[in-house]
């Protein structure tokens, strides 16, 4: 590949990262200029890398580039040796950030100087302080235009570390409804009742389009969100899942012919949140509403 080629790819490459500044993969690259080589793409890559012009992560698997900010080039670049250090710190953390004391320890910088350091560079908008859902007294480090990962924020379900308990129920309510209309569009199947049953079935992913096409969420859905909430009608006894032979799971609504006995309605053996639940923090059993009803019995 000739040098002046070299240069137009990578020109390229920047042209299709200025206009996703989310991040871009190889594929989304691949899709932007079409007939590039693998030897083109990763020629140009590690170009952009060595100029400092892109970041990188691994976001579910794959490679993630992400063009650097105007801010945070000219932060490092008119930054003294201690700002850099941090910097590049809380920069290789990643989307799931750095706590302040793994940074004192690894920077070997004194509380006072680190504090200030840090200020420094959240006031020029370069780093940004997040608080855990898991830990509201923990603060970890990420670089500022960064989307928090769902182990920090706590994903769709929370807002300002804030459990959205009326926007779960909601979903909940929805997700079955969906479930119970397509049960019931199927009832009576002339091709009989284990067709029927087949057909009653539905994917997460097919009620995630459903949900997004009602509008209800503020916050983009994933198909990982739906199934979670779709698990908990699980648990609750008003849906069952399946898996079909290519390793797909479907869910469908059913009835409950009886009331379970008390001991296997315990719903700490199958609560998705369990490894959170603990005497003190957002989930606890004292404000479990499930552990709350059961009691109740």
């Amino acid at each position: 590949m000739s040098e002046s080629n070299d240069d137009q790819v990578t020109e390229k490459i920047l042209n299709v990262a200025k206009k996703n500044p989310k991040g871009i993969s190889d594929k989304d690259i691949a899709a932007a200029i079409p007939g590039l080589s693998s030897a083109e793409l990763v020629t140009a890559i590690n170009k952009l890398l060595q100029q400092g012009l892109f970041d990188i992560y691994n976001q579910g698997g794959s490679l993630i580039y992400r063009l650097k900010s105007q801010a945070s080039k000219q932060a490092v670049k008119g930054a003294d040796n201690e700002e850099k250090v941090v910097y590049n710190l809380i920069e290789e953390a990643g989307n799931k950030g750095i706590w302040i004391r793994d940074i004192r320890i690894r920077s070997n910088l004194a509380n006072t100087q680190l504090t200030k350091v840090l200020k420094s560079l959240e006031s020029k908008k370069v780093i940004k302080a997040v608080k855990c859902v898991n830990a509201s007294k923990k603060k970890v480090y990420m670089l500022y235009n960064l989307e928090p990962d769902r182990s920090i924020s706590g994903g769709a379900w929370y807002q300002d570390q804030d459990f959205e308990s009326e926007f779960v129920e909601i979903l909940n309510r929805q997700c079955l409804r969906f479930l119970q209309q397509r049960a019931d569009k199927i009832k009576n199947n002339p091709r009989g009742p284990i067709v029927g049953r087949t057909q009653s079935y539905a994917t997460a992913a097919e009620v995630q389009k459903y949900i997004t096409d009602l509008g209800i969420s503020k916050v983009k859905l994933e198909v990982e969100d739906v199934i979670t909430i779709l698990n908990t009608l699980v648990y609750d006894g008003k849906a069952e899942s399946s898996v079909y032979p290519d390793g797909s799971k479907v869910y469908r609504s059913i009835e409950s012919l009886i009331t379970p006995p008390g001991l296997v309605q315990v719903p700490c053996g199958v609560c998705p949140l369990i490894h959170k639940c603990c005497s003190t923090g957002l989930i606890t059993p004292q404000e479990c509403k499930y552990m709350s009803e059961w009691l109740e019995q």
